[in-house]
C-alpha cells in the first residue's frame, strides 16, 4: 500500500478526520455538511476520540453521499497515532481503494514522529499473506491501495523514508515466518533472503554442513543430523560505519521446523513450529532495513538454520556433543535445540568478526510465554547500559521487553556430571537457565543481550500493526536500537 503526502485535499473514496480525545468540539471540519452531521453522530454513538476508535458517517452533498471516518488519535502521542494508523487500515482494507487523512482538522498539528508512526502502522497493518488461498471471496480481498496524508509538515515525506525501509524488512520477516515448512527450510531460507536483499550492498557468507563440520560446529550439526534438509549458516554484513567503529552482531535462531526431535513434541499445535525460526527471520528483516536506509553503523547478522527432525540418525537424549568453542554439552532434551544452534553461531561470529556487542534473538523457551504471555519479549543481558538501550528501543517502537536476572545460582543448574554443561536445567527458571547456557559462549569484554521472543513472533489475534499470524516482532526494535546506540 502507498502512502502519499499532500498539501491539498485529495479526491479519495474516504475522507478521514483525526479527532483527539474529547476533541470533537475543537475539530476543524472545513465542509459545512460534515460540520453539521459529524458532531451529532459522535454524540449519538458515544465516540470520544480514543486512540484507534473509528466512527463512520455518510454525508449527502452535490447529489451524492460522501463517506467520512472520524478517527480517534487519543492524546496525540506517537503510540496513539500508531494505533490510529493500524485501526484505519484494518477498517478500510477490504472496503475502499483510497483515503485522505486531513490533519488540518486538528487544532494542534501532530508531531513529525507521530505522523510517520501513523503512516508506518497503516502500511504495516495492510500486510497479508494470501499466497496459498485459491478461493478467497472478492469481499475478503484487499482493495486499499493508497492513503494520502493531507497537511503534514514539509519534511514528513523525507522522514517517512526511514519507516518505509523498515517496513520492507518487516515484510521480509513476516513472509519468512508465514511460509509452510515444506516451502521454507534452511536452503530455501537462504535463497529467499538473498533474492530479497540483492543489490542493497550487503556482504554475504553462506556456510554449508561440510564447512561447519570443518569448523567444529558439533552443537548446531547435532540438531540438524536428523533431517534430510541440510543446515546452513547465513551471514549478512553491512559496513555503514567508520572502518574503526565497533561492530554489532545480531544472531538469530533459525529452526525452520521443530518437531522436538527424539524428545518429540505433542501433536496438538505442532504446526505452529514453522515459526521457530522467528529469531533468524527478525535478523534477516533488520539487516534488510538497515541496509535499505544506509545506516551509519557496522552490523553483521548471523542466522543459524536447521530443521529438527526425529529420524534414525537424529541425536538422542544422553548424547554428548562438542561445540565450536570446544565446550562439551550433554544433550538431556533434544527439544532444547535452539541454544545448541545459537551457541555455535555466537562462537563463529566472535571468532570471525570480533563484535563489541551481540544481541541474539530466539523463540527459545515455552517458559517465556508462561512468564510474560504475548505482551513482552524477555531480555537477559550482561551489561546494564545495553539492557537499557534495548528496553528504550522496545518502548519507542511498542515492541516491549522485560528484563530477567542472570546469576551464578542459576548457572549451576546446568552443570553436567559427564560434560561441561547440560542443555537444560530443572523446570523452574527454564528461560533463565537457557540464557545462562548462552552466556557461557560470550567472550570476556563483549556486551551481550539475549531476547527470548517465543511469545511475540506469532499472534492468534490482530494487533495494532498486524493481522492474525506473523507479527514481524524484532525488526522495528532492532532498527531503532541501531539508530539510537550506534548512529546517534
Amino acid at each position: 500500500m502507498q502512502i502519499a503526502f499532500s498539501s491539498v485535499a485529495q479526491a479519495d473514496d474516504v475522507l478521514v478526520f483525526p479527532i483527539e480525545k474529547d476533541g470533537i468540539d475543537r475539530a476543524q471540519w472545513g465542509v459545512a455538511e460534515i460540520a453539521d452531521l459529524a458532531p451529532l453522530a459522535a454524540k449519538a454513538s458515544t465516540f470520544k476520540g480514543d486512540a484507534g476508535s473509528t466512527l463512520e458517517v455518510f454525508v449527502p452533498g452535490n447529489g451524492k453521499v460522501g463517506r467520512v471516518v472520524l478517527l480517534g488519535v487519543g492524546s496525540g502521542s506517537e503510540t496513539d497515532w500508531r494505533k490510529a494508523g493500524g485501526a484505519l487500515t484494518a477498517k478500510l482494507l477490504t472496503q475502499a481503494s483510497s483515503a485522505s487523512v486531513h490533519l488540518n482538522a486538528l487544532a494542534t498539528a501532530p508531531s513529525l514522529d507521530a505522523v510517520t508512526a501513523f503512516a508506518g502502522a497503516a502500511v504495516q497493518r495492510a500486510w497479508r499473506y494470501d499466497v496459498y488461498r485459491t478461493k478467497l471471496p472478492e469481499t475478503s480481498r484487499p482493495t486499499l491501495t493508497r492513503i494520502a496524508i493531507v497537511g503534514a509538515a514539509a519534511e514528513a515525506e523525507a522522514a517517512y523514508a526511514a519507516i518505509h525501509a523498515v517496513n520492507g524488512g518487516l515484510e521480509l520477516t513476516r513472509t519468512l515466518v508465514s511460509e509452510p515448512p515444506n516451502k521454507l527450510y534452511p536452503e530455501s531460507f537462504v535463497e529467499r533472503v538473498l533474492n530479497d536483499v540483492e543489490g542493497l550492498g550487503l556482504e554475504v557468507t553462506v556456510l554449508d554442513e561440510a564447512q561447519m563440520r570443518d569448523l567444529g560446529m558439533g552443537a548446531l550439526l547435532g540438531v540438524s543430523q536428523g533431517s534430510v534438509r541440510e543446515g546452513r549458516l547465513l551471514v549478512l554484513k553491512w559496513n555503514g560505519g567508520a572502518a574503526d567503529a565497533p561492530t554489532l552482531a545480531l544472531v538469530g535462531k533459525g529452526v525452520t521446523f521443530d518437531t522436538g526431535g527424539i524428545s518429540i513434541k505433542p501433536a496438538a499445535g505442532m504446526e505452529d513450529m514453522k515459526w521457530d525460526m522467528g529469531g533468524a527471520g527478525a535478523v534477516a528483516g533488520a539487516m534488510k532495513a538497515i541496509a535499505t536506509r544506509k545506516a551509519k553503523a557496522n552490523v553483521v547478522g548471523v542466522m543459524g538454520l536447521v530443521e529438527n527432525m526425529p529420524d534414525g540418525n537424529a541425536q538422542r537424549p544422553g548424547d554428548v556433543v562438542t561445540s565450536m568453542s570446544g565446550q562439551t554439552i550433554e544433550v538431556i532434551n533434544t527439544d532444547a535445540e535452539g541454544r545448541l544452534v545459537l551457541c555455535d553461531a555466537l562462537t563463529w561470529v566472535q571468532k570471525t568478526h570480533s563484535p563489541s556487542t551481540i544481541v541474539d534473538l530466539a523463540t527459545l523457551t515455552g517458559a517465556m510465554i508462561i512468564s510474560l504471555g504475548h505482551e513482552h519479549g524477555g531480555l537477559f543481558a550482561n551489561d546494564d547500559s545495553l539492557a537499557e538501550s534495548l528496553l528504550a528501543a522496545g518502548k519507542a517502537t511498542d515492541e516491549k521487553l522485560w528484563r530477567f536476572p542472570l546469576s551464578d545460582a542459576y548457572d549451576k543448574l546446568i552443570d553436567s556430571q559427564i560434560a561441561d554443561m547440560k542443555n537444560v536445567g530443572p523446570r523452574g527458571g527454564g528461560s533463565i537457565t537457557a540464557a545462562q547456557f548462552l552466556k557461557r559462549y560470550i567472550n570476556d569484554g563483549v556486551a551481550w543481550a539475549h531476547l527470548d521472543i517465543a511469545g511475540m513472533v506469532w499472534s492468534d489475534k490482530p494487533g495494532v500493526n498486524h493481522d492474525k499470524g506473523a507479527t514481524g516482532y524484532g525488526v522495528r526494535l532492532l532498527d531503532r536500537f541501531v539508530a539510537d546506540r550506534f548512529e546517534a
